[in-house]
Protein backbone atom coordinates (compact mmCIF):
# COMPACT_ATOMS: atom_id res chain seq x y z
CA UNK A 1 0.00 0.00 0.00
CA UNK A 2 0.75 3.37 -0.62
CA UNK A 3 1.34 6.15 1.42
CA UNK A 4 0.45 9.74 1.21
CA UNK A 5 1.12 13.21 1.87
CA UNK A 6 -1.88 15.87 1.09
CA UNK A 7 -1.06 19.49 1.55
CA UNK A 8 -4.87 21.21 1.53
CA UNK A 9 -4.16 24.56 2.39
CA UNK A 10 -7.83 25.94 1.49
CA UNK A 11 -8.81 23.60 4.51
CA UNK A 12 -5.56 24.71 6.63
CA UNK A 13 -5.16 21.33 7.50
CA UNK A 14 -1.90 19.30 6.70
CA UNK A 15 -3.31 15.67 5.18
CA UNK A 16 -1.48 13.05 4.94
CA UNK A 17 0.49 -3.08 5.06
CA UNK A 18 0.25 -6.10 4.17
CA UNK A 19 2.98 -8.77 6.29
CA UNK A 20 3.56 -12.09 6.92
CA UNK A 21 0.89 -14.58 8.78
CA UNK A 22 0.75 -14.45 12.40
CA UNK A 23 -2.80 -15.78 13.59
CA UNK A 24 -4.16 -13.26 16.69
CA UNK A 25 -4.36 -16.45 18.99
CA UNK A 26 -1.19 -17.66 18.24
CA UNK A 27 0.32 -13.75 19.22
CA UNK A 28 -1.63 -13.85 22.46
CA UNK A 29 -0.08 -17.39 23.51
CA UNK A 30 3.35 -16.46 22.73
CA UNK A 31 4.02 -13.32 24.31
CA UNK A 32 3.00 -13.29 28.10
CA UNK A 33 5.39 -11.87 30.04
CA UNK A 34 6.64 -14.94 31.20
CA UNK A 35 7.32 -16.72 28.07
CA UNK A 36 9.68 -13.50 26.56
CA UNK A 37 12.95 -12.09 28.15
CA UNK A 38 12.72 -8.35 28.56
CA UNK A 39 15.50 -6.16 28.51
CA UNK A 40 17.00 -3.47 30.62
CA UNK A 41 13.88 -0.82 31.66
CA UNK A 42 13.52 1.83 29.36
CA UNK A 43 13.54 5.60 31.19
CA UNK A 44 10.13 6.91 31.43
CA UNK A 45 7.98 10.40 31.76
CA UNK A 46 6.49 10.74 35.20
CA UNK A 47 3.00 11.49 35.62
CA UNK A 48 4.26 15.08 36.59
CA UNK A 49 6.17 15.60 33.52
CA UNK A 50 3.28 14.02 31.52
CA UNK A 51 0.85 16.63 33.17
CA UNK A 52 2.61 19.39 30.62
CA UNK A 53 1.70 17.81 27.66
CA UNK A 54 -1.84 17.42 25.34
CA UNK A 55 -2.92 13.94 24.67
CA UNK A 56 -3.91 11.94 21.44
CA UNK A 57 -5.55 9.10 20.96
CA UNK A 58 -5.62 6.41 18.14
CA UNK A 59 -6.38 3.28 17.42
CA UNK A 60 -4.49 1.05 13.95
CA UNK A 61 -3.97 -2.24 14.93
CA UNK A 62 -1.79 -3.87 17.21
CA UNK A 63 -0.59 -1.56 19.75
CA UNK A 64 3.34 -2.57 19.68
CA UNK A 65 3.06 -1.79 15.88
CA UNK A 66 1.53 2.10 16.84
CA UNK A 67 3.10 3.10 20.25
CA UNK A 68 6.69 1.97 17.68
CA UNK A 69 5.37 4.82 15.43
CA UNK A 70 4.32 7.53 17.33
CA UNK A 71 7.64 7.29 19.76
CA UNK A 72 9.46 7.70 16.60
CA UNK A 73 8.03 11.12 16.10
CA UNK A 74 9.60 14.23 16.59
CA UNK A 75 7.12 16.51 19.53
CA UNK A 76 5.91 13.23 20.57
CA UNK A 77 7.71 12.85 24.93
CA UNK A 78 5.65 9.35 25.31
CA UNK A 79 3.43 6.54 24.10
CA UNK A 80 0.96 4.38 26.22
CA UNK A 81 -0.44 1.09 24.84
CA UNK A 82 -3.80 0.88 26.15
CA UNK A 83 -7.32 0.26 25.83
CA UNK A 84 -10.47 2.08 24.38
CA UNK A 85 -13.69 2.62 22.37
CA UNK A 86 -15.27 -0.37 24.28
CA UNK A 87 -17.96 0.20 27.29
CA UNK A 88 -16.00 -2.76 29.31
CA UNK A 89 -14.06 -1.46 32.85
CA UNK A 90 -10.85 -2.84 33.04
CA UNK A 91 -10.16 -4.47 30.08
CA UNK A 92 -7.05 -7.19 29.94
CA UNK A 93 -5.02 -7.65 26.77
CA UNK A 94 -6.19 -11.70 26.74
CA UNK A 95 -10.05 -10.37 26.85
CA UNK A 96 -9.28 -7.67 24.35
CA UNK A 97 -7.28 -9.98 22.45
CA UNK A 98 -9.42 -12.64 21.95
CA UNK A 99 -12.30 -10.57 20.48
CA UNK A 100 -14.38 -10.79 24.09
CA UNK A 101 -14.97 -6.62 24.46
CA UNK A 102 -15.56 -3.87 22.14
CA UNK A 103 -12.63 -2.07 23.24
CA UNK A 104 -9.40 -1.89 20.50
CA UNK A 105 -6.04 -1.84 20.79
CA UNK A 106 -5.41 1.54 21.13
CA UNK A 107 -2.45 4.23 22.15
CA UNK A 108 -2.34 7.39 24.29
CA UNK A 109 -0.25 9.91 22.40
CA UNK A 110 1.82 12.68 24.99
CA UNK A 111 2.71 15.35 22.24
CA UNK A 112 4.11 19.05 22.56
CA UNK A 113 1.97 21.53 20.63
CA UNK A 114 4.50 23.63 20.08
CA UNK A 115 6.62 21.05 18.27
CA UNK A 116 3.37 18.64 16.37
CA UNK A 117 -0.14 19.52 15.86
CA UNK A 118 -3.00 17.57 16.36
CA UNK A 119 -3.40 18.06 12.57
CA UNK A 120 0.03 16.56 11.77
CA UNK A 121 -0.80 13.62 14.11
CA UNK A 122 -3.62 12.84 12.25
CA UNK A 123 -1.35 12.75 9.36
CA UNK A 124 0.80 10.51 10.84
CA UNK A 125 -1.98 8.00 11.97
CA UNK A 126 -3.83 8.15 8.27
CA UNK A 127 0.02 7.41 6.90
CA UNK A 128 0.86 4.40 8.88
CA UNK A 129 -1.63 2.24 8.51
CA UNK A 130 -4.27 1.47 5.68
CA UNK A 131 -7.49 2.81 6.80
CA UNK A 132 -9.94 1.09 4.03
CA UNK A 133 -9.02 -2.61 5.90
CA UNK A 134 -12.47 -3.29 8.03
CA UNK A 135 -11.44 -4.38 11.33
CA UNK A 136 -8.35 -5.71 10.01
CA UNK A 137 -4.46 -4.32 10.15
CA UNK A 138 -2.30 -6.42 8.25
CA UNK A 139 -2.40 -9.73 9.46
CA UNK A 140 -4.22 -8.86 12.69
CA UNK A 141 -8.14 -9.36 12.39
CA UNK A 142 -11.06 -8.80 14.42
CA UNK A 143 -13.05 -5.69 15.85
CA UNK A 144 -9.86 -5.22 18.22
CA UNK A 145 -8.08 -4.06 15.33
CA UNK A 146 -9.78 -1.47 13.70
CA UNK A 147 -9.14 1.74 12.81
CA UNK A 148 -10.76 4.62 15.00
CA UNK A 149 -9.68 8.72 15.30
CA UNK A 150 -10.66 9.63 18.99
CA UNK A 151 -11.47 13.27 19.33
CA UNK A 152 -11.76 15.32 22.47
CA UNK A 153 -13.33 18.32 21.41
CA UNK A 154 -15.25 19.59 18.05
CA UNK A 155 -12.51 21.24 16.65
CA UNK A 156 -10.33 17.53 16.60
CA UNK A 157 -13.48 16.31 15.24
CA UNK A 158 -13.21 18.77 12.40
CA UNK A 159 -9.61 18.12 11.41
CA UNK A 160 -10.66 14.54 11.35
CA UNK A 161 -13.22 14.62 9.38
CA UNK A 162 -11.96 17.31 6.83
CA UNK A 163 -9.00 14.70 6.40
CA UNK A 164 -11.18 11.65 5.53
CA UNK A 165 -13.05 14.01 3.22
CA UNK A 166 -9.83 14.99 1.44
CA UNK A 167 -8.93 11.62 1.10
CA UNK A 168 -12.08 10.80 -0.48
CA UNK A 169 -12.22 13.84 -2.58
CA UNK A 170 -8.77 12.82 -4.34
CA UNK A 171 -9.72 9.30 -4.29
CA UNK A 172 -6.00 7.87 -2.80
CA UNK A 173 -7.77 5.03 -1.80
CA UNK A 174 -9.07 4.06 -5.53
CA UNK A 175 -13.12 3.96 -4.44
CA UNK A 176 -11.93 1.97 -1.36
CA UNK A 177 -14.34 2.63 1.49
CA UNK A 178 -12.55 4.31 4.37
CA UNK A 179 -13.41 2.64 7.54
CA UNK A 180 -11.84 4.77 10.12
CA UNK A 181 -14.56 5.62 12.80
CA UNK A 182 -14.53 9.02 14.47
CA UNK A 183 -15.23 8.48 18.13
CA UNK A 184 -15.65 10.67 20.77
CA UNK A 185 -12.47 9.96 23.37
CA UNK A 186 -14.38 8.61 26.96
CA UNK A 187 -11.43 6.60 28.83
CA UNK A 188 -8.35 5.05 28.04
CA UNK A 189 -6.99 1.88 29.80
CA UNK A 190 -2.93 1.48 30.14
CA UNK A 191 -2.06 -1.98 28.95
CA UNK A 192 -0.45 -4.10 31.22
CA UNK A 193 3.38 -3.23 31.78
CA UNK A 194 4.96 -5.58 29.69
CA UNK A 195 3.06 -4.29 26.79
CA UNK A 196 4.79 -0.95 26.92
CA UNK A 197 7.42 -0.48 24.91
CA UNK A 198 7.21 -3.99 23.50
CA UNK A 199 9.05 -3.39 20.30
CA UNK A 200 12.41 -1.78 21.88
CA UNK A 201 12.28 -4.53 24.74
CA UNK A 202 11.80 -7.65 22.26
CA UNK A 203 13.30 -6.67 18.75
CA UNK A 204 13.88 -11.08 18.22
CA UNK A 205 10.45 -11.73 18.77
CA UNK A 206 8.76 -13.40 15.49
CA UNK A 207 5.81 -11.04 15.49
CA UNK A 208 7.80 -7.88 16.14
CA UNK A 209 10.42 -9.12 13.17
CA UNK A 210 7.82 -9.95 10.56
CA UNK A 211 5.71 -7.41 11.29
CA UNK A 212 5.76 -4.22 13.45
CA UNK A 213 9.58 -3.30 12.47
CA UNK A 214 8.80 -3.49 8.42
CA UNK A 215 5.76 -1.33 8.94
CA UNK A 216 7.73 1.18 11.04
CA UNK A 217 10.42 1.33 8.36
CA UNK A 218 7.71 1.73 5.77
CA UNK A 219 6.73 5.25 7.86
CA UNK A 220 9.83 6.63 8.28
CA UNK A 221 10.74 5.86 4.32
CA UNK A 222 7.88 8.59 4.12
CA UNK A 223 7.63 10.98 6.67
CA UNK A 224 11.18 11.04 6.97
CA UNK A 225 10.68 15.21 7.81
CA UNK A 226 8.65 13.86 10.82
CA UNK A 227 11.34 12.08 12.83
CA UNK A 228 12.90 12.63 15.86
CA UNK A 229 16.48 12.77 15.56
CA UNK A 230 18.06 9.56 15.56
CA UNK A 231 14.91 7.93 14.36
CA UNK A 232 15.92 7.82 10.76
Amino acid sequence: MKLFKISLLCLTVLMVTSCQSKTKQNKISENTPNTIEESKDIKKLSPQDLSKYETAYFASGCFWCVEAIFESVKGVKEVISGYAGGEEQNPTYEMVGRGQTTHAEAVEVYYDPETISFVELVQVFFGSHDPTTLNRQGPDRGTQYRSIAFYKNERQKKIIESYIQALKDQDVYSGATITTQVTPFTKFYDAEDYHQDYEKKHPNNSYIRNVSIPRLNRFKENFGDYLKEGAH
